[in-house]
């Protein structure tokens, strides 16, 4: 069963995604942790990722179609991926679909946890004092709330006309949020 995670930065995406993951068995597939994992590695990609979180921009459609490919197309992954936050854009999902139309897989459920940016706000602060996440100060987490806001409308609109999609109230409690996927996923 393949998952995706849609909300701002902050929202509870990775929390909800390892969770879900752990539930069905799955591979949580985080563009974040990748992009994170380029930085670390100081790559050439991971360069160009800085300025763009610097800058507030998301990293381009390219960068990320391409470090996400390999993992759909890996058999052991087939059907068992939650995305965290991707995709992004329209050119993304579209992306994303060509993927998983040419492995024979699709989605299944698709979660937007809406969440306003006052509660993004007190979360990044709370998530600042225990992680120490070079992308959680809150100037940039505002460019990016703002970015995202306008970037990802296009998709959401996209994936809303679908029947498996569902908005979850992300201002909720960790708890809340899961059990409302629990009672969408019925598993």
């Amino acid at each position: 069963m393949n998952i995706i995670l849609f909300g701002p930065p902050g929202a509870g995406k990775g929390t909800q995604a390892k969770y879900l993951a752990k539930k069905i068995n799955g591979f949580q597939i985080s563009t974040g942790d990748m992009l994170r994992n380029e930085i670390k590695k100081n790559s050439e990609i991971g360069k160009k990722i800085v300025e763009n979180m610097n800058d507030g921009k998301f990293v381009s459609d390219e960068i990320v179609n391409n470090l996400i490919k390999d993992i759909v197309l890996d058999p052991k992954k087939k059907n068992k991926l939650i995305f965290d936050g991707y995709p992004r854009s329209l050119s993304q999902a579209q992306n994303l679909d060509l993927f998983l139309n040419n492995s024979d897989q699709k989605i299944k459920y698709i979660f937007f946890l809406n969440v306003n940016k006052e509660t993004i706000i007190k979360r990044v602060e709370k998530r600042k004092n225990i992680e120490n996440r070079s992308d959680d100060k809150l100037d940039t987490i505002l460019k990016r709330y703002d970015t995202y806001m306008e970037m990802t409308k296009p998709v959401l609109d996209f994936y809303s006309k679908n029947s498996n999609f569902h908005e979850i109230d992300g201002t909720l409690e960790i708890k809340q949020i899961t059990n409302k996927i629990d009672a969408f996923l019925q598993v």
